[in-house]
C-alpha cells in the first residue's frame, strides 16, 4: 500500500501555525519567514482541497477541517519526537556485551545481573548465550567467558574459577547412601567434545571406587541447564557443576552429600588485548568479584 501524503514541510508548517494560532510565531519556530509558512499552508490546502485557516487581521483561526486535522497531526509528530528521543537516549547509554554458554548465562550470570545494575546503573549489560565459540571482534562482544583448558592467544585472559562436579538431587528422592545412587535414574548431558577430564558418571564412580551401575535408567540431555532443571524437579540424580547449582543448594532445592567432587576445566574471562573502556573494566571487575564468591579463585 502506497501512502499519498503531502510534503512533510507543509504538514510541519500547518501544525506549528495551528499550535500558535499565528503564521509569524510558526515561522520563528521553524526558522523561516511568515511568507514561507503561508506558502506551505496554501500548498497543503490546494493538495487537500480544504480550507484549513480563516485569515483574519493579525490572527488565523482553524476551520472545522483544520480543527479535525490538527490533533491527529500534533499527536503523530509528538509520538515521532518522543520515540526518536527515547531511542537516541538509549543508544547514548553505555553497554557491555558478555558472551557465555547457555548454561553459564542462565544459571550463573542472570541471577547476578541485579547486583551489577545496583552497582552500575548507568551501564546496560547485553548477555549473548551460545554454546558456539564466538569471534569477539566480529560479534561485537566485549567479554567472553570460556570454559576449557586454554590457552587463548590474542586475548587478555583472567582465570575465574575451577569447576567442580558432584551428584546433586532433590531431597525428596530420599537417597540416603552412595549405594542408593543405583536405585534412582541418573541424569547426564552430552558434552560437545570428548575429553578425559569431562566429568562423566563413569569417571565419578571410578573416583568413588564404586562399580558403575549397569541397569540404572539414564535420562540424557543435550543442554546442561536442562539436566539441572530435571534434577530440581526430582527426576533423578545429576552430576552437576556446583557453581551452576549454588542457589539451589543454598535454598535446599538440591543437595550434594556425596564425595568425591570432580575437578573439571576452568572458566576464563577473555577480553580483547589492549586498553579497555571504563565500562568494560567495570564489568570485568564485577565478574571477578562474583567469581570469588561462586568458587575457588585461581
Amino acid at each position: 500500500m502506497i501512502r499519498r501524503l503531502p510534503p512533510l514541510s507543509a504538514l510541519r508548517a500547518f501544525e506549528a501555525a495551528a499550535r500558535h494560532d499565528s503564521f509569524k510565531k510558526a515561522a520563528e519556530e521553524l526558522a523561516v519567514t511568515p511568507a514561507a509558512v503561508s506558502h506551505q499552508i496554501r500548498a497543503l490546502e490546494e493538495y487537500s482541497g480544504l480550507s484549513l485557516f480563516e485569515r483574519r487581521t493579525r490572527k488565523v483561526v482553524l476551520t472545522d477541517a483544520g480543527a479535525q486535522l490538527y490533533p491527529v497531526l500534533r499527536d503523530g509528530l509528538d509520538a515521532f519526537a518522543d520515540t526518536l528521543e527515547r531511542l537516541t537516549r538509549r543508544r547514548s547509554r553505555a553497554r557491555v556485551t558478555i558472551s557465555a554458554t547457555i548454561a553459564f548465562t542462565a544459571r550463573w550470570l542472570i541471577p547476578r545481573v541485579a547486583d551489577f545494575r545496583a552497582l552500575h546503573p548507568h551501564i546496560d549489560l547485553q548477555l549473548q548465550a551460545s554454546n558456539d565459540v564466538v569471534d569477539l571482534g566480529a560479534a561485537g562482544v566485549d567479554i567472553a567467558i570460556r570454559y576449557g583448558e586454554g590457552p587463548y592467544p590474542g586475548f587478555d585472559v583472567v582465570p575465574l574459577f575451577a569447576d567442580r562436579f558432584a551428584p546433586v538431587f532433590n531431597p525428596m528422592l530420599r537417597v540416603e547412601t552412595v549405594a542408593d545412587l543405583a536405585l534412582r535414574p541418573l541424569i547426564e548431558f552430552q558434552w560437545r567434545r570428548r575429553h578425559r577430564q569431562n566429568p562423566t558418571w563413569a569417571r565419578w564412580f571410578a573416583a568413588a571406587d564404586l562399580p558403575e551401575p549397569e541397569e540404572t535408567p539414564l535420562l540424557r540431555f543435550s543442554e546442561e541447564s536442562h539436566a539441572i532443571q530435571a534434577a530440581v524437579a526430582g527426576q533423578g540424580i545429576a552430576l552437576a557443576s556446583l557453581a551452576l547449582v549454588e542457589d539451589e543448594l543454598a535454598a535446599g532445592h538440591l543437595v550434594a552429600p556425596f564425595d568425591p567432587k570432580l575437578t573439571a576445566f576452568r572458566h576464563h574471562l577473555l577480553t580483547q588485548e589492549g586498553e579497555k573502556s571504563v565500562h568494560v573494566t567495570a564489568a570485568a571487575q564485577w565478574l571477578l568479584s562474583k567469581a570469588n564468591v561462586a568458587g575457588e579463585r585461581i
